[in-house]
């Protein structure tokens, strides 16, 4: 069965009753196909099943049973691992399996920016939609950010800008974007994946199936990891830091002492896309979040940030190096949605003044020796929580840092920390782990801080 054919009368099940399941089940509907939806866990949220019994869509909940193998293709949700035991049965039985992105390219109507990377993406895939939307384009964003890339078919837009995960990208042949983009990379998800060099593997995916007509973004120094000695076949820039007098052709370049991006096109052309302090972000990482999104927009129409203002207005997207408040002189920033160690180890590297970082949830199977070296660099204390705890605590311990402190709580965290940090400095909720383990996501963790922290800013007020 070919990506794209006539489903009319064909058996489709659907893997998983997330959102991307549940898009993947209401396209599969559409397109005229016999749908059945089967999901491991209970569905919590009865408007998910009302809508599956308004298309006419079976489904089954609390695990898989043998109606999902009759079928003639299966489609997986976009966090569904191939070594999932359905997975594997329905490959045993030589049903067709295929994934999100396969299922949903022939379907989408404009051209594709498409948004991967361990950090960043979200950012820069926000940022590129509402600048594209800002130039008055019809843009829409969709993918990992939460609006499931199925609910865009058939729809007609100038661009779709989509933030592409690691899961999704896996499963890809097919999905092909006009500039495809991979902000950074660094060890996440390989509980799911098995290995560092399976997760590249998955992103590299972006890139492998591109035109001539189309271009990529991607960090200078992870080249070799993504591409090998592969020729890719299309326009690669390669983003680095440095003066802005070293950059070569097909280059993006964050030149500190002129304080601007640019890029370097072939022949040596070059266009300043922003100065930094047009970013209205913290975080020198936000600088580079912005000169992917501001290349990307300028490869897709020819237009540079700097044309028109089009970082104005941005807020940053929540939980992501967000200021809370100020208190007593100490200023408190949210990055709860720092769920690795690359993540938390950029955000302490990228605000430079004097800090205590908050640390801690569960684990995803990660070293954290590069923490630990990270927060020895940059940080005046660490408190560490969650169940990760005392792994933390012990690569901080074996790194020689002295400044480590055990708590039960986040309102013990915050707390100690307001007692650590000195006037002009700021306490950082950077966790390196996910929530899972005292929170249903790293949202609850992000707005609980933030509360705790308003609660201390309400005391200080006279």
């Amino acid at each position: 069965m070919k990506a794209g054919e006539n489903y009319a009368g064909t058996k489709i099940s659907v893997i998983g009753a997330g959102v991307s399941g549940v898009g993947l089940a209401l396209l599969a509907r559409r397109l005229g196909a016999r749908v059945f939806v089967s999901e491991e866990r209970a569905i919590k949220e009865p408007s998910v099943t009302d809508l599956l019994r308004s298309h006419g869509i079976a489904w089954e909940e609390g695990g898989h049973s043998d109606s999902l193998f009759d079928s003639d293709l299966v489609l997986v949700g976009s966090g569904v691992s191939p070594r999932a035991k359905p997975v594997l049965e329905a490959m045993r039985r030589g049903i067709t399996v295929r994934g999100e992105l396969d299922f949903v390219a022939p379907f989408i109507r404009g051209k594709i920016a498409g948004v991967t990377g361990s950090n960043g993406k979200s950012t820069t895939t926000a940022l590129t939609g509402y600048m594209l939307q800002k130039m008055g384009y019809s843009a829409e964003v969709a993918g990992n950010i939460g609006k499931p890339l199925a609910g865009l078919a058939f729809k007609p837009r100038d661009y779709v800008v989509v933030e592409l995960s690691s899961f999704q990208l896996h499963w890809n042949t097919i999905f092909s974007c006009d500039v495809a983009m991979v902000t950074n990379l660094a060890p996440d998800h390989i509980d799911w994946h098995g290995s560092y060099e399976e997760y590249i593997a998955a992103k590299a995916k972006i890139l492998q199936t591109g035109t001539p007509e189309r271009s990529a973004i991607v960090q200078e120094s992870e080249l070799g990891l993504l591409l090998g000695e592969r020729n890719p076949g299309f326009k690669l820039f390669a983003f680095s830091w440095g003066p802005l007098s070293g950059a070569k052709e097909n280059m993006i370049i964050a030149d500190d002492a002129a304080r601007i991006v640019a890029l370097v096109e072939d022949g040596g052309e070059t266009r300043t896309l922003f100065s930094f302090d047009e970013v209205p972000m913290i975080g020198r990482h936000n600088i580079e979040n912005a000169a992917f999104a501001a290349g990307a927009v300028h490869l897709l129409t020819g237009c540079g940030a700097a044309e028109g203002d089009l970082f104005k207005g941005f807020k940053g997207l929540p939980h992501r190096c967000e200021f809370v408040a100020t208190v007593d002189g100490v200023d408190y920033v949210d990055d709860s949605k720092g769920t690795n160690v690359a993540a938390s180890a950029t955000a302490l590297a990228s605000l430079s003044r004097p800090k205590v970082v908050i640390l801690g949830g569960q684990g995803k199977g990660e070293d954290y020796a590069p923490l630990a070296e990270a927060v020895k660099r940059e940080a005046l204390a660490a408190v560490v929580l969650g169940s990760e705890r005392e792994k933390i605590v012990k690569a901080l311990r074996d790194a020689g840092y002295p400044s480590v402190h055990e708590v039960a709580s986040m309102e013990e965290a915050v707390a100690l920390s307001a007692r650590l940090a000195p006037r002009g400095g700021l306490v950082l909720l950077s966790p390196a782990c996910t929530s899972w383990d005292m929170y249903s996501d790293y949202k609850q963790r992000g707005l609980h801080f933030r509360r705790i922290v308003q609660a201390l800013k309400d005391e200080e007020a006279p």
